[in-house]
């Protein structure tokens, strides 16, 4: 895991694959446990609260291209990368996902993992995936065919 901080772009990228998957378009459900008031709006008690995760993580004044997979999002004029408070796939607040850094840490070592001993191609006589998702529960892309070939 040293290595993460000196794989800028790489990391970049993890964190835009994230950003632009977009697999949990909308948090689990909460309820306020007291009245509130927020911008103005008074939230009773009991009232349930959902997330729209979707509506930060594609959001046009935060995004230099919200709907493009683009890893510079992560990356300052220096190729430094930058995390971004935007950057929410594993939910905000309090009720975030408790297992955000196992999974960031696993996602890092399974990723440059792959990259150093396979080859990820379409096969030949395949199209190319298409880029629009499929939304169900969660959001995935439509099924397609990829060959995974080991490195020499």
């Amino acid at each position: 895991m040293g290595d993460v901080l000196q794989m800028p772009y790489t990391n970049a990228v993890i964190h835009e694959v994230q950003r632009h998957g977009d697999i949990i378009p909308v948090a689990l459900p909460h309820m306020t446990y007291k009245d509130m008031e927020i911008k103005g709006y008074l939230i009773p008690k009991g009232t349930t609260i959902m997330t729209n995760l979707s509506s930060v993580l594609k959001d046009q004044k935060i995004w230099e291209k919200p709907l493009q997979f683009y890893p510079k999002h992560f990356l300052d004029d220096n190729g430094k990368f930058v995390k971004r408070e935007a950057f929410i796939p594993f939910s905000a607040g309090r009720r975030s996902c408790v297992g955000e850094q196992l999974a960031r840490m696993e996602l890092f070592l399974f990723f440059t993992t792959f990259l150093q001993q396979l080859t990820f191609e379409i096969p030949n006589d395949q199209p190319r995936p298409t880029e629009d998702p499929f939304y169900a529960l969660t959001q995935s892309p439509h099924p397609y065919n990829i060959r995974v070939v080991a490195r020499a």
